[in-house]
């Protein structure tokens, strides 16, 4: 029988102590249930994953090109990065995650999305703040100068940040600096715990055109009702 919680690691980082758990919660069902920690925050579950997954389908059914070239800010549990894998007209995914023990956990398939991570040569790691790379001309590809998506699920949402510092991003300058590196036409996403909030598509539609606040509905058992995620998205100028 499976034990019913088990802490799978425990590491420092420079925002502090991160650890992986995996859990069983019988009134849910026999499956193992990943989790991931900030000291006492709980950051992600697997339990909740469809706004994840949707971050992804929503934007890049957004592209109509054949080839596209993405970078997901925030590796997390992996499934926004899988969902992105699934479109096959994915050429390159490169995944920008500031913690160095998230992308081990991955590499040593303790988080068990890892396993189609690592076995797919489209999917490249890179640790990284996206938000220093954001805001720094071709930073988030050097090589090839602009992506065709990004999709971004770091903080909780646009005023609720894992760290203070990220709060600049949130800004006409930072999401202009961020538009630079998408190509014309390109696509920025991101996730929100949080109700769509008017004033922050404000925000994006002075950046990016046809903006958008897609809610994505989700069933939450603990509370044994349905819960909400958005998902912003918005486009570059062609």
């Amino acid at each position: 029988m499976a034990r019913l919680f088990e802490e799978i690691d425990t590491q420092n980082s420079p925002i502090g102590e991160i650890s992986l758990r995996r859990r069983r919660i019988p009134a849910i069902g026999e499956r193992d249930i990943y989790e991931v920690k900030l000291g006492e925050e709980f950051l992600m579950s697997s339990l909740f994953v469809a706004a994840e997954e949707a971050l992804a389908d929503l934007a890049l059914a957004r592209l109509a090109r054949e080839s596209l070239n993405v970078v997901v800010g925030g590796l997390g549990l992996g499934y926004t990065a899988v969902a992105a894998l699934r479109d096959a007209r994915l050429e390159r995914l490169s995944i920008v995650e500031y913690l160095e023990p998230v992308i081990r956990w991955h590499q040593e398939v303790k988080i068990p999305l890892g396993a189609t991570l690592n076995a797919d040569p489209r999917c490249h790691f890179r640790q990284g703040n996206f938000f220093d790379l954001a805001a720094t001309p071709s930073g988030l590809d050097p090589q090839r100068g602009q992506v065709d998506a990004v999709l971004l699920d770091i903080d909780h949402s646009p005023e609720a940040f894992l760290h203070g510092d990220n709060a600049s991003f949130y800004t006409q300058n930072g999401l202009s600096a961020l538009a630079q590196q998408l190509s014309p036409g390109g696509v920025f996403a991101l996730w929100s715990t949080d109700a769509p909030d008017p004033a922050f598509s404000a925000l994006l539609a002075q950046v990016f055109t046809d903006v958008r606040a897609d809610v994505v509905r989700f069933f939450n058992p603990f509370q044994n009702n349905e819960a909400i995620n958005t998902v912003y998205s918005g486009l570059s100028s062609p």
